[in-house]
């Protein structure tokens, strides 16, 4: 026994600082969602033009990821239907051109399942973003010979500049709907997000061209939307399931709220029914006005949204108007103050999504660094989804290490459930969160930085449903 202890402790002084299993009790990881859109129509967001190879636009995509990881975000709304086209690979819709150039061209690679492997190395969800009726945004645009223009031209009507799908078409809707499954079935996608374009934007005072009035259009909306979330979780339960509508339902609700548009009566949208019913796992309204004044405040209609129904609302913030012609003076300490009201406000787990991540890339006012030292200053999970039903998760088996000033853990999964592991440090008599691990990686070097290395670890296990489960807890 004796030369067992003495082989040991020469390990430990060898390897570095040991941890041991602890008794304690640590508080639960933090909670928040972080996204960012990232789109592909007009290549606002990503690849940054038509045409670049393969390796340039995995490089820029890689660049998105490693600027998201590095604020401790982990959501990214990848856009992969701008025009009834596909930015995966589909034998139901051409490619987009928006990659190459040229309507059904490969790009010689899956943007989005390349999309998906690296966004889950580092610890970040991808939620695949569809449009679900625009055809083009403008009628000149080249399509290939599968588009929709070309082999259903019977379900697609010309609106001023735009060919949209005809939503009263059944054949519209299956498309939108095939096109989904397609992707949640054959993709290990985190969640599944429309916008807010299910009817087009009024043009010139002329109504859309389908005989229909807006009562009739909405209950067209309504039928899709329930068929969308249905379906969804019948495919993949976990899979989230997220709309982005125009951020005032309608004009003057709330009180003082003003808009020159009313998206209840001109877009079909009632999106605080699908929130008060449950046919959303989260709603992301596209808040992307200042606070003030009141007739377009952030925090008056985040109040507002939040009151209509249970799930999570998770307003979309305009990061990229920072110091834009579209908001003139903008500073970038507005949206770290919206962020601040998106924690702070109504109830439910809180998020918020950045409209988009341009605004980021380009670290516009400096709001990266703002975001760093504040608010992202330490990761989060996303969170959980509950109304699905609390599941056991099994406890990972983990081992930790201070090595070279840095804190080595090592981990298994304890089922096929686990998705990713928490890990938490206490420093002193706080706890902090230190990383979230993606369940393909066994084991981590982390740099513990100025703080050293902490006196007790904390790893819990995460299941695609955000369950946890619970702690092991080891200390020096």
């Amino acid at each position: 026994m004796r030369l067992v202890l003495l082989f040991l402790a020469l390990v430990s002084a060898a390897f570095g600082q040991s941890y041991r299993p602890s008794g304690e009790k640590p508080p639960m990881p933090a909670r928040e969602f972080r996204g960012a859109w990232v789109a592909v129509v007009h290549n606002i967001d990503w690849p940054s033009t038509k045409g670049l190879s393969a390796s340039s636009q995995r490089a820029e995509m890689i660049a998105i990821l490693d600027r998201m990881a590095s604020l401790n975000m982990n959501a990214v709304m990848f856009q992969v239907r701008p025009h009834c086209d596909a930015v995966y690979s589909s034998s139901k819709e051409p490619w987009s051109h928006w990659l190459t150039g040229t309507p059904g061209k490969s790009p010689g690679y899956d943007p989005l399942k390349f999309c998906i492997d690296e966004a889950h190395k580092r610890g970040i969800e991808v939620h695949a973003w569809f449009n679900p009726f625009r055809a083009l945004s403008n009628a000149s645009h080249p399509v290939s010979r599968t588009h929709v223009t070309k082999v259903s031209p019977q379900i697609t009507k010309r609106y001023g500049n735009l060919v949209w799908c005809d939503p009263a078409a059944g054949e519209t809707r299956q498309r939108a709907l095939g096109a989904i499954l397609d992707v949640v079935r054959r993709y290990d996608v985190d969640g599944v997000h429309l916008d807010d374009y299910f009817y087009p934007y009024p043009e010139g005072g002329r109504e859309f061209p389908d005989g229909r009035d807006p009562a009739q259009r909405r209950a067209i909306v309504d039928g899709f939307v329930k068929d969308f979330y249905s379906q969804t979780k019948a495919a993949k339960p976990w899979v989230r399931v997220g709309i982005s509508p125009f951020g005032i339902w309608r004009p003057g609700v709330p009180s003082g709220i003003e808009a020159g548009l009313d998206a209840y009566e001109q877009l079909g949208a009632d999106a605080r029914k699908w929130l008060a019913n449950g046919w959303v796992d989260y709603l992301a309204p596209q808040l992307y006005w200042r606070d003030q004044p009141r007739k377009q405040s952030f925090s008056a209609l985040l109040d507002w949204w939040r009151q209509q129904g249970s799930r999570p609302v998770w307003p979309g913030i305009a990061t990229s108007r920072i110091g834009s012609s579209e908001d003139p003076g903008r500073p970038a300490g507005e949206i770290i103050k919206q962020v601040g009201l998106s924690r702070s406000i109504g109830r439910n787990y809180v998020g918020h999504i950045h409209w988009s991540v341009k605004g980021l890339m380009q670290n516009r006012g400096g709001v990266c660094g703002m975001l760093e030292k504040g608010a992202y200053s330490e990761p989060a999970l996303v969170p959980p989804m509950p109304w699905l039903g609390k599941r056991p998760v099994a406890l990972p088996r983990v081992e930790a290490r201070g090595e070279d000033g840095q804190l080595r853990v090592g981990w298994r999964r304890g089922d096929a459930n686990t998705h990713q592991l928490a890990l938490m440090g206490r420093w002193g008599s706080k706890w902090h969160m230190i990383e979230v691990l993606p369940s393909g990686r066994t084991d981590a070097m982390i740099p513990v930085g100025e703080r050293g290395l902490p006196a007790a670890v904390s790893a819990s296990a995460v299941d695609r449903f955000g369950n946890l489960s619970g702690p092991v807890v080891l200390a020096q």
